[in-house]
């Protein structure tokens, strides 16, 4: 099995090319045609095309008729992967951090994890709190609810909350958001 390529299936176009558009006619836009815009048949856009060393791309399949556009394919194709990659590197990307309680957490141990909650806010992560109730100790529902309000009370000031406790199996979860930076 040396030197043998896995099988992948090939890729399909996003877009179609020359003799791959199946249009009677097209209608063709950009600097090669008169007034911007013309409807041509489409074997004379793509002759269009090749005399200009390019290639006919259908932009818009789903117009009536199809809108192409003489570009470089290959030129165009770059700068759609180049546009992409500006997206996604652009896109916030949400950190979640969580914090654990247990329904009995005492006062230390919560000014300890309010201290964390705080950096984790200011860093501009999201919060998620939350009490397991491990055993027996889901009879203390009431108290659970309690700490998790009074998290959010504290973090009041450098953010807001997106969900109130509620309950979800043996966890009591609350979500906190940072505040958008002025």
């Amino acid at each position: 099995m040396r030197g043998k390529k896995p099988f992948r299936p090939r890729q399909e176009e996003p877009y179609k090319v020359n003799s791959r558009i199946r249009a009677r006619e097209v209608r063709v836009v950009g600097d090669f045609v008169e007034g911007g815009n013309a409807v041509l048949p489409t074997e004379v856009a793509i002759k269009l095309a090749q005399d200009n060393d390019l290639d006919l791309v259908e932009i818009s399949p789903n117009a009536s008729p199809p809108v192409c556009k003489v570009i470089d394919y290959a030129k165009f194709k770059y700068e759609q992967k180049k546009k992409q990659k500006e997206i996604k590197a652009n896109a916030a990307k949400t950190v979640l951090k969580e914090i654990r309680f247990g329904p009995n957490t005492d006062d230390h141990d919560f000014n300890f994890k309010l201290k964390h909650a705080i950096n984790f806010l200011k860093e501009g992560a999201k919060v998620k709190a939350y009490v397991h109730f491990v055993g027996r100790t889901i009879v203390f529902k009431e108290r659970g609810e309690m700490l998790l309000l009074k998290f959010a009370q504290e973090l009041e000031e450098y953010g807001q909350v997106e969900q109130l406790p509620k309950m979800e199996g043996k966890r009591m979860n609350i979500f906190i958001a940072p505040k958008a930076k002025k």
